[in-house]
C-alpha cells in the first residue's frame, strides 16, 4: 500500500491526560507545523488539571474522548482530514522538518507506516544507551512504540482497524497489524522524548518493567492485567514527615502542666523519632523530614544521620498553606506522596502501605482520621489547593470541613482506620495503655 502522493495533508493528533505542564510547550513546539498546513488535534481523556483549557487556541480541536490512548487516538482520527496520521505523546517533540520527512519518506519508500528513531532527554548517562536500545530492537523487529511518533496513511489506518481498544500495549498490537500490510518506514531523524518516567522510577528498573510486560504481552496476557501492573510498578512514591525542632517550651505546650517543659520536649522528641522510624520502615529510601522553623536544629541532623532522611524546610503561614507547599514540592518530582505529623505514635507500618496502596491503585486522595476529628496523614496523587483553603486547623472541624472540599473537588478518596494523636493530657493515658509504646512516656518523663 503505497504512502500517499505529494503534499499529502498531515492531522497530528495527541492524546493527552492531566498534562497541564507539558501542553503550552508541546503546542509552541507544533506552531510552525500548523503554520505549513498540518492539522492539530488533542484529545483529552478527562483530564482534572487545565490540560483541556491551556490547549483552546494553540490547536486546531480539541476533543474529548473516553480515556485511554487507544481510544483518544482512534477518536482523533476519526475527526482528522488529514491523509497522513501522525501520533504524538505530550512530551515528545519531533525533528523541525518532520511533516515533509514522513511525506518524502513515505511517497520514495511506498510503505505505509513507519516511526523516527527516539532521543530521551534527561540526565541519567543511561538514557542514552536505553535510546539507542529501542531504535535497534525496532529496526530489527517492526515493532515500534509511542514515545517513537508513530505515522501512517490514513488507509492503513482504516485497513487495520484503528488501535485495538486495549489498555496497555496499544502501539506494540498496531505494529504488529500495520506489518502485514508493509514494513516501517524507520527514520534516522530523531524525536525528543522525555526521560520523567525514567528517573522518576530508575532507569534499569523502568527498562526491566517494559521488557517483562512485553514478554508477557507475547505470551498473551491480557492488556488489561498489563495495565495493572504497570500502573502498580511504576509508581514512585514519597513519605512527608512533618516536624518542629524540639525547644523546651515551643513544643506540646498543652501537656507542660503534666510533664513540665522539659519533659513535654522529651516526650515530642521520642514520638517524632518514633514517627520517622516507622515512614523509614515502610518506604526507606523515599523518606523527607519537613523541619520548622528551617533545619539547623541538632536534632534534625541527627536523624538525617541515622535514617538517611532528606532535610526540607517548612514554608511559612498556617499548618494548611505549609502541608500544601510541601505536597505541591513533592508532587513535582513523584506520583504518590504521604504527609503525616509526629505527633501521632499510633501510625504503623501497615497504615502506610495501605494508604500507598490506595493511591497506587487510583485514588486521588487518602486519610487516616484521629479522633479528634482531625486528620494524622494524608496522602495525594494531585495538588489542589484549595483542599487546604478556609479549614479551621486545630479544631475538630478539620476533617469534617475536609470532606466538604473533596466533595467539591469531586475526588475520589479513601479514609483508613481511625487513629489517635497526643495532644492533650488525657492521651497520655491512652499512650501508656499501649503496652507498644508506653516507653515514649518514660522517655518524656
Amino acid at each position: 500500500m503505497p504512502g500517499n502522493s505529494r503534499a499529502a495533508p498531515i492531522s497530528i493528533i495527541v492524546p493527552v491526560l492531566d498534562e497541564a505542564a507539558m501542553v503550552p510547550g508541546m503546542l509552541a513546539a507544533l506552531r510552525d507545523f500548523r503554520a505549513r498546513g498540518c492539522e492539530v488535534l488533542v484529545v483529552d481523556g478527562g483530564s482534572r488539571d487545565a490540560t483541556a483549557e491551556l490547549t483552546r487556541g494553540s490547536a486546531d480541536r480539541v476533543l474529548v474522548a473516553t480515556r485511554g490512548r487507544a481510544s483518544q487516538m482512534n477518536a482523533g482520527t476519526a475527526a482528522a482530514q488529514g491523509d497522513i496520521l501522525l501520533f504524538l505523546h505530550a512530551d515528545t517533540r519531533l525533528p523541525e522538518k518532520a511533516d515533509a520527512l514522513i511525506r518524502a519518506g513515505l511517497a520514495a519508500s511506498g510503505r505505509a507506516w513507519g516511526r523516527f528513531d527516539v532521543r530521551i532527554e534527561g540526565r541519567h548517562p543511561l538514557l542514552r544507551v536505553v535510546a539507542g536500545m529501542m531504535n535497534l530492537r525496532s529496526r530489527w523487529s517492526g515493532i515500534a512504540t509511542g514515545d517513537q511518533a508513530l505515522f501512517m496513511t490514513r488507509a492503513a489506518f482504516d485497513a487495520v482497524g484503528g488501535f485495538p481498544p486495549i489498555e496497555l500495549m496499544e502501539d506494540i498490537a498496531v505494529s504488529g497489524r500495520l506489518n502485514r500490510i508493509s514494513p516501517p518506514l524507520c527514520l534516522y531523524d530523531r524525536v525528543t522524548t522525555s526521560g520523567r518516567r525514567w528517573e522518576k522510577n530508575g532507569v534499569l528498573r523502568t527498562v526491566v518493567l517494559m521488557w517483562w510486560l512485553r514478554l508477557q504481552y507475547f505470551f498473551g496476557v491480557s492488556p488489561g492485567r498489563l495495565a495493572r501492573a504497570y500502573r502498580s510498578g511504576k509508581i514512585a512514591s514519597r513519605i512527608l514527615v512533618f516536624a518542629r525542632a524540639p525547644v523546651a517550651g515551643e513544643v506540646k505546650t498543652r501537656l507542660i502542666p503534666a510533664l513540665g517543659a522539659e519533659g513535654a520536649m522529651r516526650l515530642y522528641g521520642a514520638m517524632a523519632r518514633q514517627c520517622i522510624a516507622t515512614a523509614v520502615q515502610a518506604l526507606s529510601g523515599a523518606v523527607q523530614l519537613w523541619c520548622a522553623p528551617g533545619v539547623t536544629h541538632a536534632f534534625f541532623a541527627q536523624a538525617q544521620a541515622e535514617w538517611g532522611v532528606s532535610l526540607h524546610a517548612q514554608a511559612d503561614g498556617d499548618i494548611g498553606l505549609r502541608m500544601s507547599a510541601a505536597l505541591r514540592a513533592a508532587l513535582g518530582e513523584a506520583d504518590a506522596v504521604l504527609l503525616i505529623g509526629s505527633d501521632v505514635p499510633s501510625i504503623t507500618v501497615d497504615d502506610i502501605t495501605a494508604a500507598l496502596a490506595a493511591l497506587a491503585a487510583g485514588r486521588d486522595a487518602v486519610f487516616v482520621p484521629t479522633l479528634d476529628g482531625g486528620y494524622a496523614l494524608i496522602g495525594l496523587r494531585r495538588h489542589d489547593p484549595r483542599l487546604f483553603e478556609s479549614i479551621a486547623w486545630s479544631t475538630p472541624q478539620v476533617m469534617a470541613q475536609t470532606r466538604e472540599r473533596l466533595c467539591e473537588l469531586a475526588w475520589d478518596w479513601l479514609e483508613l482506620p481511625v487513629r489517635w494523636d497526643v495532644d492533650e493530657e488525657a492521651d497520655l493515658a491512652q499512650l501508656a495503655a499501649d503496652p507498644k509504646l508506653a516507653h515514649l512516656l518514660e522517655q518524656g518523663g
